[in-house]
């Protein structure tokens, strides 16, 4: 079996976290660690490399990094940048992911080129928000193979969807098959009408569960949003659930899982837009990273949701000064 290599670029709260999943993980033969503070990178490599003594993380080689490191990597992991704050005038607000436009979108132009000067074969998962618009400027502006790079998108938003809808239904979330769709933020929803519990349809839920099921679209969407604030506004960020993520899309690729995950990607057609918008739909994921989008035809309530997440990703886009889709640098075949 190939030795698979990790870089994880970022190691914050989220980044920290995707070190620590990753070394649990049982897939890596070697994990740099790479952050704009070097010294804490060099810390919490030789952290996770201290724990290694334990025993039960096997023999993971784990490392401060450099630019470098992206050159015989398999995965990259992207969480640099700053993570949204809670608002110490609202503590139960719901502060929105896009007021990080400005600084990580130069964050993530300064980590993708270095990415792209070393290499074209990793795969790059981003979590760094405003995700949708740090995808699409990562995928859009160096040229990079077509599929390598996407991001977590709605996985989180999706787990959050199923933990709810099971605690409304009484069973385990692994009886719930749905997903969230769109921005990753405010403007995410959820795909009822593809959504099932033990293969029973939305709507047929309230007569086997009991009226605690509310049928509600608008009701199950903002219960699903404000589930990510609760946790920000508790502990002041979140972090379990997006690492999780993320290594999970790392295995899907590494063992060419072809499993099909809501990450978010550019647009190729999919909905009426071609290269101006990135946002979360099903996407069959394997060893060459985005195998292909799956656009399912979505309802009236999902398609009114669906435009306006677009747009919202939109804005964000225009401010963080994304090139128009016409001046794009095309992005390269990926390996077959």
């Amino acid at each position: 079996m190939k030795a698979f290599k990790l870089v994880v670029t970022g190691v914050g709260h989220v980044g920290s976290y995707v070190l620590a999943d990753a070394m649990k993980a049982g897939l890596f033969a070697e994990i740099a660690v790479i952050d704009v503070l070097e010294n804490v990178a060099r810390g919490e490599a030789l952290d996770q490399w201290q724990a290694t003594g334990v025993g039960t993380l096997g023999g993971t080689r784990v490392h401060a990094g450099s630019p470098a490191d992206y050159a015989d990597a398999d995965v990259v992991v992207v969480a640099a940048g700053p993570s949204i704050l809670p608002d110490p005038d609202d503590p139960t607000g719901e502060p929105d992911r896009t007021l990080l436009t400005t600084v990580n979108a130069a964050v993530v132009r300064q980590v993708m080129g270095e990415i792209a000067a070393n290499t074209s074969d990793a795969v790059v998962i981003f979590i760094t928000n405003p995700l949708d618009t740090i995808v699409y400027i990562a995928e859009n502006e160096f040229g990079y193979p077509a599929g390598r790079v996407f991001g977590t998108g709605t996985m989180l938003d999706s787990a959050r969807l199923r933990q709810f809808v099971a605690a409304a239904c009484g069973v385990s979330p692994t009886a719930v098959s749905g997903y969230m769709m769109g921005e990753h933020g405010h403007t995410a929803f959820p795909v009822l009408s593809r959504l099932s519990v033990a293969g029973l349809a939305w709507d047929e839920l309230p007569a086997v569960f009991g009226d605690g099921v509310r049928l509600d679209p608008e009701h199950v969407r903002r219960q699903v949003v404000k589930a990510a604030f609760d946790v920000l506004n508790g502990k002041g960020w979140t972090n379990a659930g997006v690492a999780q993520a993320a290594v999970q899309l790392a295995r899907a690729v590494l063992l060419d899982e072809q499993g099909i995950y809501p990450v978010s990607s550019t647009l190729r057609g999919e909905y009426g837009h071609d290269g101006d918008v990135a946002l979360s739909l099903p996407t069959l994921i394997g060893r060459r990273g985005i195998e292909r989008r799956i656009p399912v035809a979505l309802d009236a309530w999902e398609r009114d949701h669906l435009a306006d997440s677009i747009s919202y990703i939109q804005q964000a886009m225009a401010e963080a000064g994304t090139p128009r889709s016409g001046s794009l640098v095309a992005p390269r075949a990926g390996a077959s």
